[in-house]
């Protein structure tokens, strides 16, 4: 990549973070939007867990073939084009005139979903190529994430009770295209000295494995748990895994290196992230619809009620950043467990949603341990790798995220869904309200047991034990990345304006 001026460094920040808003700010305002969603649309509840987990399903299932794909035909190529399909996607959301056609949309939006973040991080990565430069560049990036956090309840509250549940796709129409200009005149392109080969049999067993699991578990409370449907597609899922199982190994170049889980920190992560994302996919979809549905607040309302769960987050993530730089991960992680727990164990034990003080406790315990949990995370993964390695140890870690939200919506929506008996669809607001806080609470518990997963693994992968098999690990996988190690990056003819403003 060529050198470039600070000020175009920081231009070329600045596009890539609004690529990360448009993605972040889409999953926050949705879930305040799915109430509305579900009444104009007549949506049962499996119906609402389809419009989020078809989202972050093709984007965990298609993250790290974007990443290597970029790698090897242009980072900025891959990256406009995942611009184009994002914001035609969200067009098209906003235009859905059946709940099919707006899931269906919502898979359109993934895949160009699955062209940004990742492929905006590994430019962001080779743009600040000085180790204090790219980690303020990185403390940006994540903090933008906070920003949507905060912002996304509130913009779409505003949205759905002023103008509708279909304006929150609008939002992404305006920058979407500004993003795609930007970078076209702006960010230059680049290829890796040596990308990956393409391993499309370990792409379809990895989507085999997430499809046919999130379907078997959101399908299963209206076809039965032993329905020939629901069997079908769990044995697709179990035999998927198995083939994964064997045939990655056989690779030289796998999708999904699994010697990388010989390390305790990298199991580690690649569990507490689908623990931490689980806990919040279930968290927002569980309060969305109590706060709308139940309590019978506005989505305005809704978003200011959780107010306190997203400021949190937003205060803690740059705090925990410092932490796991000055004290390494444990710490953060050991936080992070226990108050996610503590939480968990206010809505599960001590009913905190019929007391509003309770309640905010809860929402403040969440954010805060949701807060100290994401930089760990990433930051546990890469944690004794060899440097050639450390950008597949981090997209697998994206990659865990999305299907523990994926995984965290499915679970609990279903048992949401199979306790209310019919009560969720019933006209009787009584009904309604007494079902929903009884099946909330077997999901309240489910979300208490992702926190102390949290807490446990991360006590038991962030210490000298786990050090020395992250050591062992990187010896064993130094001689693969030897090549690469220190390669720099391929230059590419420059893009319009480098001349200009390098």
């Amino acid at each position: 990549m060529p050198e470039l001026s600070h000020r175009r460094r920081m231009l070329v920040l600045a596009i890539c973070c609004m690529s990360l808003l448009i993605v972040s700010l889409d999953n926050t305002v949705l879930n305040v939007a799915l109430p509305s969603m579900q009444k104009e649309l007549h949506a049962s509840v499996a119906g609402l867990q389809w419009t989020i987990d078809a989202y972050t399903l093709v984007l965990a299932s298609l993250l790290m073939f974007a990443g290597s794909t970029a790698d090897r035909i242009g980072r900025r190529r891959v990256f406009q084009a995942g611009l184009v399909l994002f914001t035609l996607g969200s067009l098209l959301c906003s235009l859905a005139p059946n709940l099919e056609s707006l899931v269906a949309f919502r898979m359109v939006q993934a895949v160009g979903g699955s062209m940004l973040n990742p492929v905006a991080m590994s430019i962001i990565t080779n743009t600040f190529t000085a180790p204090r430069e790219r980690a303020r560049a990185i403390g940006v990036w994540g903090g933008v994430v906070g920003i949507s956090m905060a912002a996304g309840p509130l913009i779409g509250g505003l949205l759905v009770d002023s103008v509708g549940w279909r304006s929150i796709f609008w939002i992404n129409l305006p920058i979407g295209i500004a993003a795609l200009i930007l970078t076209w005149r702006y960010v230059p392109e680049s290829r890796a000295p040596k990308p990956r080969r393409p391993d499309p049999v370990g792409q379809l067993l990895v989507i085999g494995v997430l499809g046919a699991l999130t379907y078997a578990i959101i399908e299963a409370p209206s076809a039965g748990l032993t329905s020939p449907l629901i069997v079908s597609f769990a044995a697709v899922a179990a035999l998927s895994l198995a083939g994964l199982l064997l045939y990655e190994p056989r690779r030289a170049e796998p999708l999904i290196d699994l010697r990388f889980f010989r390390s305790a920190p990298f199991s580690g992560a690649t569990v507490i992230a689908i623990c931490a994302f689980a806990a919040l996919g279930g968290f927002l979809f569980l309060n969305t619809l109590y706060l709308q549905n139940v309590r019978g607040l506005s989505a305005l309302h809704a978003g200011l009620y959780m107010l306190p769960m997203a400021a949190m987050t937003f205060l803690c993530a740059p705090l925990s950043g410092r932490l796991v730089g000055s004290r390494g991960p444990r710490l953060s992680l050991l936080i992070a467990g226990a108050a996610m727990t503590a939480s968990g164990v206010l809505f599960a034990a001590f009913d905190a949603e019929a007391t509003t003080t309770l309640m905010f406790s809860g929402y403040v315990l969440f954010g805060l341990g949701f807060g100290m949990v994401n930089a760990p995370i990433t930051n546990t993964a890469v944690s004794g790798m060899p440097r050639s390695q450390a950008g597949v140890a981090a997209a697998v870690a994206s990659t865990s995220r999305q299907i523990g939200q994926t995984l965290g919506v499915a679970v609990i929506g279903a048992v949401l869904a199979g306790g209310t008996v019919g009560a969720v669809a019933s006209t009787s607001s009584t009904s309604y309200e007494t079902g929903f806080m009884e099946a909330s609470h077997p999901a309240w518990w489910i979300i208490t047991a992702c926190g102390l997963c949290v807490l446990l693994v991360g006590a038991l992968t962030s210490g000298a034990w786990a050090r020395g098999t992250a050591h062992r690990t990187a010896k064993r996988l130094e001689p693969a990345a030897g090549d690469s190690e220190a390669a720099p990056d391929a230059p590419v003819q420059k893009s319009a304006g480098t001349s200009a403003d390098a």
